[in-house]
């Protein structure tokens, strides 16, 4: 009896997506995983968090939302649509890493590890509503879909780069303070979910639990540790210069100050004027904005190599496999 081929590997034999179309369609996952971010947030800060008012369905005698339901339960439901949208996208990029040849199964494990996070998320989503939009499920939601924007950045840096072993461009050193840097912003963010829930946008108009600790006490602890987070920036800034590290990751830090002075203005912003949704919005878009610079910062120091078999006449990634200076790597280590 001959083999069964699965699908992929069908699809796999018929077509051949170039290296720039596995590269496009890793960049609109990450895309998606930001709307993803941004959309949920628009559900909270107008009050449609129960907008469906039970889970997977959207009442319990209708999978859709009703007239009676009005805005609130248009926004819930688009939003959960939204989901089947980025299954699609993530579903793109694992055929086209599948398909693409010679295969790169770095590439297609992270395209599923995408689509088990999107999952993942959709039951925690679920477990939101059920449980009336209790603050901690809210706060892990919200992590949830950094997780999936983390490994998303991840699966695009990897298809613009090829599969030799990892090759530092900066001593050990400077290494250690980018991860520090990523640690930093990493807890800076689970703050900002704390101050969420103590806030005043619960997600719905009704009185619903917040986390019982003092706003503004969190508050000032977020704004602390944001920083910190400067303050790492700016050292990781003179590292780099010091070990005259290559352009691509000087150049990721520099679009990096950019994101944290405009999250900074923001945040200065809705705080200053009784937090209005649409400047929270906007932070929330600053917030992801941020995370993922920080992580191109810390991928950039280090460097695969090109990608190979590369179709001819199509142009490498600009600026992500410049040879290093030589006094790159050891400057620190003498």
């Amino acid at each position: 009896m001959p083999n069964t081929l699965n699908p992929l590997e069908l699809i796999a034999r018929r077509w051949q997506p170039s290296a720039a179309f596995v590269r496009r369609a890793a960049m609109a996952t990450v895309v998606m995983a930001v709307i993803i971010v941004v959309t949920g947030g628009a559900v909270r800060l107008s009050q449609s968090g129960l907008g469906c008012s039970t889970w997977p369905k959207c009442t319990p005698d209708s999978l859709t939302p009703t007239a009676a339901m009005g805005i609130n339960g248009l926004i819930e439901f688009g939003n959960r649509m939204l989901t089947y949208v980025l299954c699609a996208v993530v579903g793109l990029f694992i055929i086209a890493a599948r398909a693409r040849h010679p295969r790169r199964r770095s590439l297609t494990r992270l395209g599923w590890a995408q689509f088990w996070l999107v999952m993942s998320n959709a039951v925690v989503g679920g477990i939101t509503v059920l449980t009336g939009l209790n603050p901690y499920i809210v706060s892990s939601h919200f992590l949830a879909a950094t997780a999936l924007l983390t490994v998303a950045v991840v699966s695009w840096k990897r298809a613009c780069e090829g599969d030799e072993e990892p090759r530092d461009l900066v001593a050990r050193p400077a290494r250690q303070l980018a991860w520090l840097l990523v640690a930093a912003t990493g807890v800076l963010t689970v703050i900002g979910t704390v101050v969420t829930g103590t806030g005043p946008h619960a997600g719905d108009a009704k009185k619903v639990h917040r986390i019982p600790l003092n706003w503004q006490e969190i508050t000032q602890l977020h704004v602390d540790f944001v920083y910190i987070v400067v303050g790492l920036s700016v050292a990781l800034w003179f590292t780099l210069r010091a070990v005259k590290a290559p352009a691509a990751p000087r150049r990721r830090l520099l679009e990096l100050f950019a994101c944290i002075a405009a999250q900074g203005v923001i945040g200065y912003v809705q705080y200053f004027t009784g937090l209005p949704e649409i400047v929270i919005g906007l932070h929330m878009l600053g917030s992801a904005l941020v995370w993922i610079w920080v992580l191109r910062v810390c991928l950039s120091l280090r460097d695969r190599g090109p990608l190979q078999e590369e179709d001819p006449g199509e142009p490498a990634p600009s600026g992500e496999h410049e040879a290093p200076e030589p006094q790159a790597v050891s400057a620190l280590s003498r």
